[in-house]
C-alpha cells in the first residue's frame, strides 16, 4: 500500500511539473527572427505575445512643443524603424533567451491591470542579452500595483510580495541588458504658453534602461548573474523595488537604481550582490530612492559619480542598514538614520580619494580590520559591516592588501604593504 502511495505522489508531482513548464511562454529573441513557443511570433496585438508595434522614442527635428530634449536625445525615425518591440499582453510566466541587438521587450497588461491582483507578469531572464539604443530595453507600463499606501501611511517598510512584475534571473544564467531612455514628450496639444507657464503635461518620460511603472521585485535561481549597462539610469521603479537575490552589475551614466516616486518609494534590498557604478556620466548615484531605502542583507558596492555631489547611498526620507555588508562612495552624505539594527561608519577624508586608493581600517592596535577602495574618486564614504563596533578606527593608504577578497573590499587580512596614515573624520552610527 505505501508503494502504490510512494507511486502516486510522483506521479502528481510529475503532473504538477509538467503543468507548471506547459504554463512558461518561451520568447526565443534573435536578429533573424522572434519566436513565441517554437513559432515565429505574432503581428496580432490580441495575441499573448506579439510584434510590430511601434517603439516609443524621443524623435529627432521636432519643434518646442513637442518636448524638453536636445540633440543628444533625439534619434531618427530610420533608427528607431530598426527595433523589433516585443509586447507582452496577458498576465503569465515567460522565459526569455537568445539576443537581439535592437529591440524592446513591451509589458502591458491593459489599462484596468494597476487594480487588478491577477495582472501579474513574472518575466525570466535565462542567458539574455538584449540591446535598445532608443529607449528602454525592458519597459513595463500597465501591471498590478501592489504599493497602496496613501502618503500618511508611508513608512520603510514595504510588502512587495503581491507586485505585478517579477523580474528573474534563471539558475547559472549571465543576462546584459544594454539601453538607452526617453527625454520628456509633452502631451499632444501642447502649446508654447504652456510651456512658458510650466503648464506643460508630460506624455512619456523613461530613464531606466530597465524601467517598471508598477512595484517589483529582482530575485535569481542560484548564480543567475544581471549586467545593464545605461546610457542614463539602469534600473528604474516609479514606486517601490525590492531585491531578494542575484548577481547585479550596473554601470550607468546617471543613477545606478532608482526609486522615484517623492515621499513614498521604498528601495529595499534583502539578499544578493549588487554592485552599482554612476561613473559613465556627469552625474548620478549609486543607489537612489526618492522615499527610503533600506538594506537588510546581501553585498551592496555603491560607486556615486567621481566630480558630482552624489552620493553611493542616496534617499530622500531616510536610510536603513539592518544587515550585510555596504559600502557606498561619492562626495557628499545622506542621514543613515540611528534606528539601523546593524553598526556603520561615515568617514569625510581630507582630501579626495583616487578610485585606485586602497584604504585599509585597522582597530586601536593597528590590527587589520578591513580594506576597500572604490570605482570612482569619492570624499565622503559609508562602510556597514557584522565585523564593525562601537569604537575608534585608523586609517591607512595601502599599496597592496593579502586577505579574502570581494569586489574591492577586504577582510581576514593577513598582509598589507607601504602603510601610510591618513586623517579621516569618522561617525560611528
Amino acid at each position: 500500500m505505501k508503494k502504490i502511495i510512494l507511486v502516486l505522489c510522483f506521479l502528481f508531482l510529475f503532473l504538477l511539473t509538467s503543468c507548471s513548464n506547459q504554463n512558461i511562454v518561451s520568447i526565443t529573441l534573435s536578429d533573424d527572427g522572434i519566436f513565441v513557443n517554437g513559432k515565429k511570433a505574432s503581428t496580432d496585438e490580441k495575441d499573448t505575445v506579439y510584434i510590430g508595434a511601434d517603439i516609443i522614442y524621443y524623435e529627432e527635428g521636432q519643434g518646442e512643443t513637442y518636448g524638453n530634449g536636445d540633440e543628444k536625445d533625439a534619434h531618427s525615425l530610420k533608427e528607431a524603424a530598426l527595433h523589433t518591440v516585443i509586447t507582452i499582453t496577458k498576465p503569465g510566466t515567460y522565459e526569455v533567451t537568445g539576443s537581439i541587438s535592437k529591440g524592446q521587450i513591451f509589458i502591458d497588461l491593459g489599462k484596468n491591470a494597476e487594480n487588478d491582483p491577477d495582472a501579474v507578469v513574472n518575466l525570466i531572464l535565462n542567458n539574455t542579452e538584449i540591446t535598445c539604443t532608443v529607449a528602454p530595453s525592458i519597459l513595463v507600463y500597465r501591471a498590478y500595483e501592489c504599493g497602496k499606501a496613501k502618503k500618511k501611511d508611508v513608512s520603510p517598510h514595504v510588502d512587495t510580495s503581491h507586485a505585478g512584475f517579477n523580474l528573474i534571473l534563471a539558475k547559472e544564467s549571465e543576462n546584459v541588458i544594454n539601453g538607452s531612455y526617453v527625454a520628456r514628450i509633452y502631451e499632444d496639444g501642447t502649446k508654447k504658453e504652456d510651456i512658458k507657464n510650466n503648464k506643460a503635461k508630460k506624455k512619456y518620460k523613461f530613464d531606466g534602461v530597465i524601467e517598471s511603472f508598477v512595484s517589483f521585485n529582482i530575485r535569481s535561481g542560484e548564480d543567475g548573474k544581471l549586467t545593464v549597462n545605461a546610457e542614463k539610469e539602469g534600473i528604474s521603479s516609479h514606486l517601490h523595488l525590492t531585491i531578494e537575490s542575484g548577481d547585479l552589475l550596473i554601470n550607468a551614466a546617471n543613477d545606478s537604481i532608482n526609486t522615484n516616486e517623492n515621499h513614498r518609494s521604498v528601495l529595499t534590498i534583502n539578499g544578493g550582490n549588487i554592485i552599482c557604478n554612476s561613473g559613465f556620466g556627469k552625474d548620478g548615484d549609486g543607489l537612489d530612492s526618492n522615499g527610503y531605502l533600506v538594506i537588510n542583507d546581501g553585498f551592496v558596492y555603491a560607486c556615486a559619480n567621481s566630480d558630482s555631489m552624489d552620493s553611493g547611498l542616496d534617499s530622500d526620507e531616510g536610510i536603513y542598514i539592518n544587515g550585510g555588508v555596504v559600502f557606498g562612495s561619492g562626495n557628499m552624505y545622506d542621514e543613515i538614520k540611528g534606528e539601523s539594527k546593524q553598526k556603520f561608519l561615515v568617514l569625510e577624508f581630507k582630501e579626495k580619494v583616487s578610485g585606485n586608493d586602497l584604504i585599509m581600517m585597522t582597530d586601536e592596535k593597528d590590527f587589520p580590520i578591513a580594506a576597500f577602495s572604490s570605482l570612482n574618486h569619492f570624499k565622503v564614504a559609508v562602510f556597514s559591516s557584522p565585523v564593525l563596533e562601537d569604537k575608534k578606527y585608523n586609517f591607512y593608504k595601502v599599496s597592496a592588501v593579502t586577505g579574502d577578497k570581494k569586489e574591492n573590499i577586504y577582510f581576514s587580512i593577513e598582509d598589507y604593504k607601504d602603510a601610510e596614515r591618513i586623517e579621516v573624520l569618522q561617525v560611528n552610527g
